[in-house]
């Protein structure tokens, strides 16, 4: 509820959010979280979240973008794996699969929060690899700790209890 407007104006393409149905705005955003969501469910079900009509193509071309593709080829179902309670995904397997969902789903704006603050060293750079081609041409909020996963960024803020510390870029 970030975008909740108690003064002034938030626009978005120049149209003010109270002019827009809450669906449309949050249609507008993915989201990338330190705590990944996944559902029982296939894989490529798992990815296609929040894209209705999602193409396999589609799928598949965004989890050969992130280096994903090849955890899915280990498997003995491919996507069509179920993922269930006892599917073992390591936090760097979860993350990367979230950030397919995002490239399937392809919104203007991404959140991306402590997307790389579980993952191992090796998966980090996949991960931020996948942040990099994600996040081209968008307009992404990164929230993060590690100085690595913000270093590309156009304005870093640097918040201190709530306020803003400091401004600029690497």
């Amino acid at each position: 509820r970030f975008y909740e407007v108690d003064a002034g104006q938030i626009r978005i393409d120049g149209v003010p959010i109270t002019e827009m149905s809450r669906a449309d705005v949050r249609s507008m955003f993915d989201m990338v979280l330190q705590d990944t969501w996944l559902f029982e469910g296939t894989l490529a079900e798992n990815i296609a979240l929040n894209t209705p009509g999602a193409t396999r193509d589609r799928i598949e071309k965004a989890c050969r973008d992130i280096g994903l593709d090849h955890y899915v080829n280990t498997l003995p179902e491919g996507l069509d794996t179920v993922l269930t309670d006892s599917t073992t995904l390591s936090a760097g397997q979860r993350q990367l699969l979230t950030i397919a969902r995002s490239i399937v789903h392809n919104a203007p704006m991404l959140i991306l929060d402590e997307a790389t603050s579980s993952v191992d060293t090796r998966t980090e750079i996949l991960v931020q690899q996948a942040m990099a081609d994600l996040t081209e041409g968008r307009t992404a909020f990164v929230i993060a700790h590690r100085l690595s996963t913000i270093r590309d960024a156009d304005r870093i803020l640097v918040m201190d209890h709530g306020d803003i510390v400091e401004s600029g870029s690497h």
